[in-house]
């Protein structure tokens, strides 16, 4: 289903941007010094003071037409351009007026719509709880002769575990490119959860280290399409105040993964022993290996494609307003230029200094997060048989699934991030406090600690759900900030494998300690980021208002917003980032 987008693309494409114009399309970045400056260096007479020229030249009655927001003519204004504006959305998607905003017919089809997408999208969960029990089955096996069998000496295992984020992170920007390029996720992503569920049974025929870490090293290749891609394509059909719960709903398949995870190792470890002659540890990645295969196939019927090219499952008008969507949240239909060259999106992403510290805030968070590689390891402290250590496990992931529903679920309401990301993480530090505090014979108090550091893993969501409305447009600068900051924030993981040493323990206090500056910095992070994003608004602001009283001046409100002259044109007014 291809329904017609030219006719948008075409009616701004006299006054396009040109090849090195590089102030893109994000208007956070403000190349100009300050709101007055024109497009023209040389110009003597700066927008603000363009304006106070031509004020000074009106009489009283004049003046107050144009500078009253409440005045007749203003209004008239106003709702003529908002007619204008909702003429074109229409007409840029081949709609017709009963899909205008508001319409019994438009809200009929926008609840059928979404309910089909979630219904669809709900096979991602299923893939991320499969995705995070291949990538973190060796914690597991751990407990029942992994190291043995496989000769694991001094720090090899925390090797076979921060190897495959090597590979996880080198290959997720350009994974994340060709999924952009070749507009087929229900195809791309499936064929990826094949590979991987088959390296992860060949895991369960290693015999040495060498063997092992390569294995690993190729899961995470492998694995890295399915993260930042699944972030892509919901993105590609979701408004950025929907998008909070959705990517929630997403990664409660990761803490749900942590309990399923363990729920499957406890049965397998406990009754595979021996069986067919292998041991129990080689059972759970040649299961949990068959079952990632399966749903693979699964996947390849369930998943759609992009709005403006999905085969199946929508009709034509569905298709048309699930583009007007995203036309009506970001200003445009969710598309990149036919013009752009295939590395814009790449170059746009790298000049946009906002992406390097959200990712430095989603490191240091990663890091603070570590415990989760190490959790079957922090339960067994408490004093307990394997089974009993797996079982005990999993009650902390699913109070953390819980905690993380409604908190973004009440982010989503309130259009908020930042506290929402914060309080979850101050109450992490809580639980690494009382686990640094407490002796090893007070069990009650480290198994509620664990339940403390699990939620936090709610603050981090909320991260996830900052990049998507951070960076709209255009798509491909958003496919490759999304990747590259997944991507380089796994960085973490690789710390995070080394700060748990044996040697740390029983009380690990070291490793707490470190979890609990980690915590601290993103949070210092977190509100320097909110802090530009605040400033971003006020220009954007100033900029609308420049444009509608010097409206005829399309290059100086693009230099006034920082955009575009094409985005300038067709930049949603009221478009705010979300803080």
């Amino acid at each position: 289903m291809n329904p017609p987008v030219s006719r948008f693309n075409e009616h701004f494409n006299d006054s396009g941007p040109s090849d090195d114009d590089r102030t893109e399309r994000d208007p956070s970045l403000d190349h100009s010094a300050a709101y007055g400056t024109s497009g023209n260096a040389n110009d003597p007479n700066p927008p603000s003071q363009v304006q106070a020229n031509q004020a000074s030249h009106l009489d009283p009655h004049e003046r107050d037409n144009g500078d009253n927001p409440g005045h007749p003519h203003r209004r008239d204004k106003h709702e003529t351009n908002h007619a204008e504006k909702e003429a074109e959305a229409l007409e840029a998607v081949g709609a017709n007026r009963d899909l205008a905003q508001g319409t019994a017919t438009r809200k009929r089809l926008e609840r059928r719509l979404k309910w089909k997408l979630d219904a669809r999208f709900s096979i991602l969960v299923v893939i991320y709880i499969l995705n995070y029990i291949d990538r973190n089955n060796a914690a597991a096996a751990r407990l029942q002769g992994f190291e043995t069998d496989l000769h694991l000496q001094g720090t090899e295992f925390a090797t076979l575990l921060s190897i495959l984020y090597v590979g996880y992170i080198l290959f997720q920007v350009p994974s994340n490119m060709i999924l952009n390029k070749i507009g087929r996720p229900s195809l791309y992503i499936p064929t990826a959860m094949l590979l991987w569920g088959m390296i992860s049974v060949l895991t369960g025929i290693t015999t040495n280290f060498g063997g092992a870490l390569a294995t690993r090293f190729f899961l995470g290749v492998v694995e890295a399409a399915f993260l930042p891609g699944a972030l892509f394509i919901i993105s590609k059909w979701y408004k950025k105040d929907e998008i909070s719960l959705r990517y929630t709903v997403l990664y409660c398949g990761n803490l749900i993964s942590n309990a399923f995870g363990q729920l499957i190792a406890a049965g397998v470890l406990a009754n595979m022993k021996g069986t067919l002659g292998h041991a129990a540890w080689r059972w759970l990645f040649f299961i949990e290996g068959a079952l990632t295969m399966f749903f693979a196939l699964v996947a390849m019927a369930m998943l759609p494609d992009f709005p403006h090219n999905t085969r199946w499952g929508f009709t034509a008008e569905e298709i048309q307003v699930a583009q007007l969507r995203m036309l009506e949240d970001v200003g445009e239909v969710d598309l990149d230029s036919h013009e752009d060259k295939w590395y814009r999106g790449l170059l746009l992403a790298l000049y946009d200094y906002k992406m390097y510290l959200l990712t430095l805030a989603l490191t240091a968070c990663i890091v603070g997060l570590s415990f989760n590689i190490y959790f079957p390891t922090l339960t067994k402290t408490l004093g307990y048989g394997t089974t009993e250590t797996l079982l005990l496990g999993a009650p902390p992931w699913v109070f953390a699934c819980i905690v993380a529903l409604i908190n973004s679920t009440h982010s989503d309401h309130t259009k908020e991030k930042f506290w929402h990301a914060t309080w979850p993480l101050i109450v992490g530090i809580i639980g690494f406090i009382i686990s640094m505090a407490c002796s090893p014979q007070r069990t009650a108090a480290r198994y509620v600690a664990l339940f403390l550091q699990a939620q936090s893993y709610a603050g981090y969501v909320i991260m996830y759900t900052w990049m998507s409305s951070s960076f709209p447009r255009p798509p491909a600068k958003r496919a490759v900030a999304l990747a590259f900051m997944n991507a380089l924030s796994q960085v973490g993981n690789i710390i995070g494998s080394y700060v748990w040493p044996t040697s740390f323990g029983p009380s690990y206090l070291n490793s707490y300690g470190v979890c609990t500056a980690m915590f601290a910095l993103t949070i210092i992070l977190n509100f320097w980021f909110r802090c530009i994003l605040v400033a971003a608004n006020k220009r954007l602001a100033e900029g609308e208002r420049a444009f509608d009283e010097h409206g005829d001046n399309v290059q100086a409100a693009a230099t006034l917003e920082g955009t575009t002259v094409r985005d300038a044109q067709q930049m949603q007014k009221g478009f705010r980032f979300l803080i």
